[in-house]
């Protein structure tokens, strides 16, 4: 276990402490998102079913899309989801079922005036995506219909900007964010199109180690089910399933790594890559930079 690393406070979110990490390498830029309708990263996914392909989506107010990149940040393609609305799209995540099929998970799940009582988390089957972009340029296609899981909290509304997919039990986890403390864990069952609202489950308190605390704006499960890594707006944080834990869950109660990735503008989305070696970012605003970290101990 570490120490605690402790930040300031600056208008834009927690200051980033540069610190060698003990698992992962020094971040750097593999590439830049193009194009314009691109201008707000703020989830992000790697398939596992298209070698290669990572998924992001913009935030509240932007079409029902979700685009394909390669991994330096290539736009491969783009499809919107029928019948969705992005009231506040905040975070993407991956699910591969015991029959090979990948599913995206969409959380529409901000909530800034905490107006909202019930959310939405949308679930799509993963789109094919060519190997190559066609000599005509970038497809704009359409998904699958979506299913929908409505949920609400069991203690009134939040904001949250984290959604995770267990890679093996399909559970989803959705972390609060907070500016005025600790930021809260919520668990839910894999229910789709429901008649009613499902009841997310708080199952504890995480704190990262930056002022504030409890500001989380994005979040992933590794492929082995060990390892979380959630970020805020200036730095990502890494949880690790202790060794002989049979119960994820018992992954809350750890203190995180504080891992480098690098320099964002407004930095709201994190993932793994498919084998869990790396680590990727991106950032809000139209270019952003996507910004990977290895694994010191493949």
């Amino acid at each position: 276990m570490i120490a605690a690393v402790q930040l300031s406070c600056s208008p834009a979110g927690p200051e980033r402490v540069k610190r060698e990490s003990i698992h992962y390498s020094l971040p750097k830029v593999v590439g830049n998102i193009r194009g314009d309708d691109i201008n707000e990263s703020s989830g992000l996914s790697a398939s596992k079913c298209s070698p290669n392909i990572f998924w992001t989506h913009n935030d509240s107010g932007g079409e029902p899309v979700v685009y394909a990149l390669d991994g330096a940040g290539g736009r491969m393609g783009n499809w919107r989801v029928p019948g969705a609305e992005n009231k506040d799209w905040e975070d993407i995540a991956e699910f591969k079922d015991n029959r090979g099929r990948c599913f995206l998970y969409i959380g529409d799940i901000g909530n800034n005036g905490l107006k909202r009582s019930e959310l939405t988390i949308y679930r799509i089957a993963e789109p094919a995506v060519p190997a190559s972009v066609p000599p005509a340029g970038i497809s704009s296609n359409e998904t699958a219909a979506p299913e929908r899981l409505t949920f609400k909290f069991p203690d009134g509304p939040h904001n949250s900007e984290a959604l995770l997919v267990h890679p093996v039990t399909g559970e989803i986890y959705v972390i609060s964010k907070r500016i005025d403390g600790p930021a809260s864990v919520y668990r839910l069952p894999s229910r789709f199109d429901t008649p009613s609202p499902v009841v997310a489950e708080r199952l504890s308190e995480i704190k990262v180690p930056a002022v504030p605390n409890g500001q989380i704006t994005g979040g992933d499960i590794s492929p082995d089910g060990t390892r979380v890594v959630l970020c805020d707006y200036a730095g990502a944080y890494e949880y690790r399933l202790p060794e002989g834990s049979a119960n994820f869950d018992d992954i809350w109660r750890q203190f995180p790594e504080p891992v480098d990735i690098g320099d964002r503008l407004v930095g709201e989305a994190v993932c793994y890559s498919a084998d869990g070696g790396s680590i990727f970012a991106t950032s809000e605003n139209a270019g952003s930079p996507f910004i990977r970290v290895d694994s010191l101990h493949k």
